[in-house]
């Protein structure tokens, strides 16, 4: 067949066959009586087996190599062919995400697109000083978009800018509490405490509610953030995680000012004082005791009263002291 039948029959165009004439990649090896070179049913198949590494991604060069060596390793060529792949839809998939972040930011002209890119950049920086001024410029006239805070602030180990990160987020119009909620499913501890604490700080139903289900999480951290966040919306469910850490010492302090706080709102003193009380009676040690009798301090009611008399003649004596001083301080109010 002549060049211009075989490119309408193959569908590759007479340039592109002539371009592989010329690198030698297929040439036609017949003659017609007329003495036009003519592509036999060899090179046709040839020109098909091209088209196909083509497809795979191969460069003409390795085209040329992997059907003309006999020694030609296509296994390796595969191999690599996967990891330049994975490699290209690993940059493509992160410039998608770039370019969806803008769109977010609901720019209005290019100089807020070069903004927003400069800030989702400094959000990527390894100075932390300029992570901090990335999140803090998101109450900007063209703010940093929610997607991109979330990740940030999970991903964040420094305190500061972490606080930063959750300002941000806690100011934005989303508040992120759907994507923050994907960080509550992390495999990784670290990640749902940094979720939980961005929680803590968006003030809604929704963020409630997922702290309420934080307090199921195996991580001890995690259950106590999201206790120290429900307890100071008034969440009555937060009541034994918050007794646990009185009585285990972690943030024992705010945890106890926390059941405090709780126990002003109608019916949950006596509730709380029945935790504590119950919690002493599956043989906490002494600092344990000393802990939930000093909690017990800031309960109203005569059940809270009767538990700091019984302690006062506790076996330790640093028990007995510091619920006889608790019970003194409660008698001067």
């Amino acid at each position: 067949m002549l060049i211009g039948e075989v490119a309408r029959r193959s569908g590759v165009s007479a340039r592109m066959l002539r371009h592989y004439d010329s690198l030698g990649l297929v040439r036609p090896t017949g003659r017609n009586g007329a003495g036009y070179r003519e592509y036999s049913d060899e090179d046709i198949r040839r020109i098909f087996h091209v088209e196909s590494l083509r497809s795979l991604g191969l460069s003409l060069r390795e085209v040329g190599q992997a059907l003309d060596d006999p020694g030609f390793a296509a296994s390796e060529l595969v191999d690599d062919l996967v990891r330049r792949t994975r490699d290209r839809i690993a940059r493509e998939t992160e410039l998608l995400t770039r370019l969806r972040r803008i769109g977010a930011a609901e720019p209005g002209g290019w100089q807020d697109v070069l903004q927003v890119v400069a800030l989702l950049q400094a959000l990527g920086s390894e100075s932390p000083g300029t992570r901090q001024s990335a999140a803090l410029s998101s109450a900007e006239e063209v703010p940093v978009p929610v997607e991109a805070l979330v990740e940030a602030v999970l991903g964040e180990t420094d305190p500061n800018v972490a606080g930063a990160l959750r300002w941000a987020l806690a100011r934005s119009d989303d508040g992120g509490g759907a994507l923050l909620a994907e960080g509550l499913g992390s495999p990784v501890a670290e990640v749902r405490v940094r979720a939980v604490r961005s929680l803590a700080e968006i003030p809604d139903d929704e963020a409630t509610a997922l702290l309420r289900d934080a307090l199921a999480d195996p991580d001890a951290a995690v259950r106590g953030y999201a206790a120290l966040a429900l307890g100071a919306r008034g969440a009555a469910d937060a009541v034994p995680t918050l007794v646990d850490m009185v009585a285990e010492g972690t943030n024992d302090v705010d945890a106890a000012d926390a059941l405090g706080a709780l126990a002003s709102c109608p019916g949950s003193a006596d509730r709380i004082t029945t935790g504590l009380v119950d919690r002493l009676a599956r043989g906490a040690g002494p600092s344990a005791r000393r802990r939930l009798a000093q909690a017990l301090a800031d309960i109203p009611g005569t059940m809270a009263s009767r538990a700091l008399v019984e302690l006062s003649h506790d076996e330790d004596r640093g028990v007995a002291l510091t619920a006889a001083y608790v019970l003194r301080l409660r008698d001067a109010r």
